[in-house]
Order: C-alpha cells, then sequence, then structure tokens
C-alpha cells in the first residue's frame, strides 16, 4: 500500500483506467503475477475522482486473477471494492493455492511433461530464438500461467463461470475461513477476508489412462480429491498445446500440428425429462490436418447441481447414449467432450453440453 495514494499515480494505473474509460462493454481482465498495487491505484482514483454511479459501471467491467497475495494490496481492493471480481488463493501459504497445480509433482500419475527433459526437447532446444531464451526451472515451471490460461478459447474455458472449470483451474465464490489461510512464512501480511471470493474448491478426480488392448481409456485405480485437481487434471492437455505454439514458431502450417476441431449434431444447451433418452454426439467433429480424432465424454459432477454417477458407458466414441437420471426438482448435467487428435504433439480441444433434467 506504499504505492497507493494521491501521488502515486503510474503509467500502469492510468493505463487501466484509460481502458476501462473506452467504449466497450466488455469484460477487461487483469491477470496479476505479482503485487497487485497498480490496480489498487486505478481503483483508489476512480473511487476518489468518480460519480458513486461511474465508479460502479467501471468497477463492474474488471475481471481480476491474482497469483496469491504477493503484498498488503490485495486484501485491501477486496476489502473496499465488495463488488468486484475476484480470483485468488488467500493468504500466505502458496503451497496450498490451486494455481500451483500447474508445476506440483503429483504420485500417482505421469509427470513427464513438466520434467526438465519434456522443457528442453520441447520448448528450450531447436524451437528458435524464444526456445532459446527460456530459462531452465529455479523455482517452478510456468507458475504464473494460471493467470491466463482460461482465457484461451479451448472449448471449456467460460472466464465468466469460474465454477464451470477450465485450464487455469476450478473456483467457487463463498467467505474463506481464515484459519485455513493462515499459515504463516510469508511477508505479506493477512487478515480474514470480510466478503465472498472466487477461490480454491476440490475436485474428486480419477484420470483415465490408456490401454494396450481393447477400449483405448479406462479409469485409473486412483482418485484424487483437492483443489490443484482442479487445474493438474489439463495439464498433458495445455502442455502439448504450449509446446505446438513453439513448434508454430519455426515450421510451415503444413508441417507442424493444428488442434481439432469438436462440433456436435445437436445443441450445446438442451431440455430432457426424467427418464427420458438421449444422446450426446460429436459426429461433425473435423481435423485441419487430417489427424484420426479421440473421443472421450464425461460427466463433470462438480459443475453439475445433479452430482450422482452417471454411467457414460463407452465413453470414448463419438456418441454417447444416455438415459436422463430419475430428479424430484430441476437439475443441470455438465458434460465435457475431450477431442485428441494423433498428431505430434496431441492436441485437444472440447465441447461442453449443459442438460437439464426437469422431473415428470
Amino acid at each position: 500500500m506504499k504505492g497507493v495514494g494521491d501521488d502515486k499515480d503510474s503509467e500502469g494505473s492510468e493505463w487501466i483506467i484509460k481502458v476501462l474509460e473506452e467504449k466497450d462493454d466488455r469484460p477487461l481482465w487483469i491477470s496479476v503475477w505479482g503485487g497487485v498495487n497498480t490496480l489498487a491505484q486505478s481503483l483508489e482514483k476512480i473511487k476518489r475522482t468518480k460519480s458513486k454511479k461511474e465508479a460502479k459501471r467501471l468497477i463492474s467491467k474488471l475481471r481480476i486473477y491474482t497469483i496469491s497475495d504477493q503484498d498488503d494490496s490485495g486484501l485491501w481492493i477486496r476489502n473496499n471494492f465488495p463488488d468486484l471480481f475476484y480470483i485468488v488463493s488467500p493468504g500466505d501459504y502458496y503451497a496450498n493455492a490451486t494455481w500451483t497445480g500447474i508445476n506440483s509433482y503429483i504420485k500417482g500419475i505421469d509427470n513427464s511433461t513438466i520434467s526438465n527433459r519434456w522443457i528442453a526437447e520441447n520448448i528450450q532446444q531447436n524451437h528458435g530464438p524464444l526456445g532459446a531464451e527460456y530459462p531452465d526451472v529455479a523455482w517452478g515451471v510456468e507458475g504464473d500461467t494460471p493467470a491466463f490460461l482460461s482465457l484461451i478459447p479451448n472449448g471449456l474455458n467460460n472466464s465468466e463461470h469460474p465454477e464451470w472449470g477450465a485450464w487455469g483451474g476450478r473456483y467457487a465464490l463463498y467467505k474463506p475461513e481464515f484459519d485455513k489461510t493462515k499459515k504463516g512464512g510469508s511477508i505479506v501480511t493477512i487478515a480474514p477476508e470480510t466478503r465472498a471470493i472466487w477461490t480454491n474448491v476440490n475436485d474428486e478426480y480419477t484420470p483415465y489412462v490408456a490401454k494396450e488392448y481393447g477400449r483405448t481409456v479406462k479409469k485409473d485405480t486412483l482418485t484424487f480429491n483437492d483443489n490443484k485437481a482442479t487445474l493438474w487434471r489439463w495439464r498433458d492437455d495445455f502442455q502439448n498445446d504450449f509446446a505446438a505454439r513453439m513448434d508454430w514458431c519455426l515450421m510451415t502450417y503444413d508441417e507442424a500440428n493444428h488442434p481439432p476441431v469438436p462440433a456436435l449434431t445437436h445443441a450445446e444447451e438442451f431440455t430432457v425429462k426424467s427418464g427420458e433418452s438421449f444422446s450426446l454426439d460429436a459426429f461433425k467433429s473435423t481435423d485441419p490436418d487430417g489427424d484420426n480424432l479421440s473421443y472421450l465424454w464425461f460427466h463433470y459432477p462438480e459443475e453439475s447441481s445433479y452430482n450422482k454417477e452417471i454411467n457414460m458407458g463407452a465413453e470414448n466414441v463419438h456418441i454417447v447414449n444416455l438415459t436422463a437420471p430419475k430428479v424430484d426438482k430441476k437439475e443441470t448435467l455438465h458434460f465435457i467432450l475431450k477431442l485428441s487428435d494423433k498428431g505430434s504433439p496431441s492436441l485437444t480441444r472440447y465441447k461442453r453440453v449443459i442438460v437439464t433434467v426437469l422431473p415428470k
């Protein structure tokens, strides 16, 4: 907060206000990889110099994702601007933060896409001047990248719905308990949150693993239940996406691999009645390089109001035929299609289908 006050305007804080004042109703995302006092200065000036109506209009356009609290202005912002859309793993104990799932070593799964060998082969060496500048890991691979991962248009990400889950993790809107965020060890002074924020929430996640014979995938014997799983469950997909983008720096279009294009034969949202049969079908999906495609349909219970298990049958085909569960009230089911090609590196895109189930 030493950087916030009447005479503390900066090029950055003035730029944020300038962009907010443009005739553009789209949300303005501020991805914060360090201290957030530049944003705090913008907000302080808006509150001090604008009418209440205008300040509310400008602030309503803001969307904030911060890589934890790295100075004391984050909590000040949340306390003084209670309506501000703010995603953060609060407190000073980074080990519990959702964003650390990007580089956490997870026992029981294949962690190779964050290994030093993988980075050397796919990013650093033989990938042009950008790759040559990419440093060896000193703290954590791509630790700040979750600040914008959920903004990449991939069919899964929906930046206005942090509770739906995305490459940057999944978050719920609530006021966290102070005892669960106060761990000590940082120079950042923390205090209890005074209002609801978008913050850590758990997924119960059982990975699919490849099979050599028969059906190509099966569920693993390990199940994870924590907030980091909401992010690392997509890690191989976005790391392969990173590798492909590095290939694009050097290769021609024909030489490089590109992501598949999921396409449904039906609407992305529809309504059925309890006990009614329905299908999810991505038969129209294509690949720009002509690669063979792998399909994987799954129910995402944490995103759904109905969170009981749904039997998907053979989930690795373009169409799955399902029966709506018996419900006593209106429920929603979120289904995700994960569509991957067999190019190198294998690339993945998604389709989200929201099915509303009404009681008979």
